[in-house]
């Protein structure tokens, strides 16, 4: 049973979760699941459990109200609620988002201008207010505005509960009415696309899992049920998405799984001739397609680690006819390339950093933007238009807010179109910003980013929070969020560890932290926390972690390797339920991850993911402070698994440190929707954060 002797007299005890024994693999030398009964959903107790966690932690965190609503009001003070974002071109328009004081959504807009400069006396035209779409709803979601090539009607995706399916509408800009055109149980990304037309939508559909898996056309003003389905991916480890080239020529559907890729490919005059597939898949090849002039563009990395660029013909683009497009850099992790009419912009990391290179096709010259902070992020913006000389890029560091600058491909310069304003006086000169290396057990250097205020280390060590994801080659960037200042003006260091599992210093690095080294992701967190300890920086008594999703399985995994090395830990919507998940092909993503955990029907792959899968691994001992977080309609990270595994930590651990569990039982794995309730989420976890650290005012 939970224990509830720890709690105080003036708290009601943490609430009971019954053991109910139940198998939760298909390997005999299981143990008995005691809390699986938590995956019953629509079972009274189960939701009364989750309420009932919720009323705990309300009633535990109730003498930390004035720090959340002081946290909450400091971070709305450095918002600039009426804001507007810098309008991107496409056509005769000119597209963007505005905010306006008191309202949780953006508002959508256009304005008809030949050029940038005329856009101040151009009248502006509302296309979609999301705060109207809101009213009523608990939450919303809106996601893949793309208006027609004509510009005079808007398709876009819609969600209503927090999970990836969305249902597609379709707006008449004129008139501003809906049309009849509405289209269910499509993917939040990557799954709808105009036709040249502007006749044809092109979209994909989910099977029960949630997974993208059949493309469809849908003629305007047809009925959805007779839209002809052109492909079906069956292979139940790979995902369907559907992207368009910047030239707007072709449509790409992409069968993707974690390690290989097959393209196929549709001219967008042409709807309804047959896709043709560019190159079969072959395991363990990942490539995507892009098109310039007469050519496809191909990024693959067959026999190129960090990927190369090739060309091929469109007329004949057999693999013999395939040519080196630049030259291979070893060193540089190529991961997306952008071809404009004279020129190319490639994406990647170089140096543990996000870099952009562009390449002059007239003169056959490459050259890399460059900057002079330690740590910075670099992205290339939206940028609509193919024949520009103009792009948008965005750079921002963890002192530095976002800026869009319009970059001159020719004359190689910028300018500053917007920076993210803050209110209340933020002087970034006030701010250390600081790159540092831990050395990893087995050698290996790990980057890590630090943002601090000047003076914050005079003292001694400092309180510091560590933050860290490393999966699925998805890099933790250092960027700038106002909403971290309440944190660095109470003197908490913010860091960064860039953990083997993400892509932070090349595919290899991805590679080095996945499958069945993926505990390296673990012993790096652990490497840098240490290291920061014994340079200096902070102590276990100093020290705070988070992580979220998958970053929340590392957190779960350091809990159980060394629970004394952090005073309080949050874990945001955490993958801690490894094997009992993986095993269930019926949840979304199980089959798709495989290659990224292994399958545990494979006896190694079992052993493996059993010896760290936190829930697997809870064991009587003592453990930090802990927030847990999880959303009722995640379709990514099922409720239950954090659920189940607050259930057994109440079980099992020996100390009297504070475990509470927040489920938000209106909403997914992204939490509140509107700008104002996450605001208040993040309060609540600095609120919890801080008070375990010792700082209360």
């Amino acid at each position: 049973m939970v224990k509830n002797s720890r709690m105080s007299a003036e708290i009601n005890p943490a609430p009971r979760a019954r053991r109910i024994p139940h198998p939760h693999t298909l390997h005999a030398d299981t143990r008995l699941d005691d809390y699986y009964w938590l995956r019953e959903r629509e079972n009274p107790e189960t939701i009364a459990y989750l309420e009932a966690e919720n009323a705990y932690l309300e009633e535990v965190t109730r003498p930390l109200e004035p720090l959340r609503e002081r946290l909450y009001r400091e971070m709305l003070s450095r918002i600039q609620q009426t804001d507007l974002e810098v309008p991107v071109q496409d056509g005769l328009y000119f597209y963007y988002t505005r905010t306006e004081e008191g309202k949780q959504y953006k508002i959508h807009c256009r304005k008809k201008a030949v050029s940038r400069g005329e856009l101040e006396a151009a009248p502006e035209e509302i296309i979609l207010d999301l705060n109207q779409l809101a009213e009523g709803k608990a939450f919303l979601s809106v996601t893949l505005l793309k208006p027609s090539p004509d510009h005079r009607l808007l398709a876009y995706l819609q969600n209503e509960d927090g999970s990836d399916r969305y249902t597609v509408y379709v707006k008449d800009l004129q008139s501003g009415e809906l049309l009849p055109d509405r289209i269910g149980n499509v993917f939040l990304y990557a799954s709808l696309e105009w036709d040249a037309t502007g006749q044809y939508l092109f979209y994909t559909q989910m099977d029960a899992a949630q997974r993208p898996f059949q493309l469809y056309r849908h003629r305007l003003g047809a009925a959805p049920f007779s839209d002809p389905l052109l492909y079906e991916e069956s292979d139940p480890t790979y995902r369907l998405y559907l992207t368009k080239s910047r030239s707007g020529r072709f449509l790409f559907a992409i069968s993707n799984s974690t390690t290989t890729d097959e393209v196929r490919h549709l001219e967008t005059a042409q709807p309804e001739s047959p896709w043709k597939v560019f190159a079969p898949r072959v395991r363990g090849v990942e490539y995507t397609l892009e098109h310039h002039g007469d050519d496809f563009l191909i990024l693959s990395n067959e026999n190129a680690q960090n990927f190369r660029l090739l060309r091929a013909p469109i007329a004949d683009p057999r693999r013999e006819n395939w040519r080196e497009g630049l030259p291979y850099r070893p060193e540089v992790y190529v991961q997306n390339v952008y071809p404009f009419a004279r020129h190319l912009i490639l994406a990647g990391r170089e140096g543990g950093l996000t870099q952009l290179w562009v390449h002059e096709f007239a003169i056959g010259v490459t050259y890399r933007l460059d900057f002079s902070e330690p740590v910075y992020t670099l992205t290339l913006g939206e940028n609509r238009v193919f024949d520009t000389e103009r792009v948008l890029v965005h750079y921002q560091s963890l002192v530095t807010p976002r800026t869009v600058l319009e970059l001159d491909l020719f004359a190689r310069t910028s300018r500053v179109l917007k920076q993210d304003p803050m209110l209340g006086g933020y002087d970034p000169r006030q701010y250390v910003s600081e790159r540092v290396w831990a050395t990893a057990r087995d050698k290996a250097q790990i980057p890590l980013s630090l943002v601090y205020k000047r003076g914050a280390r005079e003292g001694g060590p400092a309180p510091l929070y560590l933050y860290a994801y490393g999966s699925y080659g998805s890099s933790a960037d250092p960027t700038f969020n106002p909403n971290r200042l309440p944190l660095l003006e109470r003197g908490v260091i913010f860091a960064i560890a860039h953990v083997r599992g993400g892509a932070e210093m090349g595919r290899g690095w991805y590679e080095g932290g996945k499958l069945l080294e993926k505990k390296n992701t673990f012993s790096d967190f652990i490497d840098s926390a240490e290291h920061l300890i014994r340079t200096g920086y902070t102590t276990p008594e100093k020290l705070a972690a988070t992580g979220t999703s998958a970053g929340g399985l590392l957190m779960g995994a350091i809990l159980n390797l060394c629970p004394d090395l952090f005073r309080v830990v949050v874990a945001n919507v955490p993958f801690v339920d490894v094997i009992t998940t993986m095993l269930d092909a019926s949840i979304p993503l199980t089959t798709l991850e495989w290659d990224e955990w292994g399958n545990p029907q494979d006896p190694q792959f079992y052993a493996y993911m059993k010896s760290y899968s936190p829930y697997d691994n809870v064991a009587a001992k003592a453990y930090p402070h802990l927030l847990v977080t999880t959303g009722l309609n995640d379709p990514r990270v099922a409720y239950w698994e954090p659920a189940k595994w607050v259930a057994r930590l109440r079980e099992l651990k020996t100390d009297s440190n504070t475990l509470l569990l927040k489920t938000h039982m209106g909403a997914g794995h992204g939490g509140s929707s509107g700008r104002y309730d996450r605001l208040k989420e993040i309060a609540l976890e600095y609120a919890f954060v801080l008070d375990k650290l010792g700082i209360q005012s």
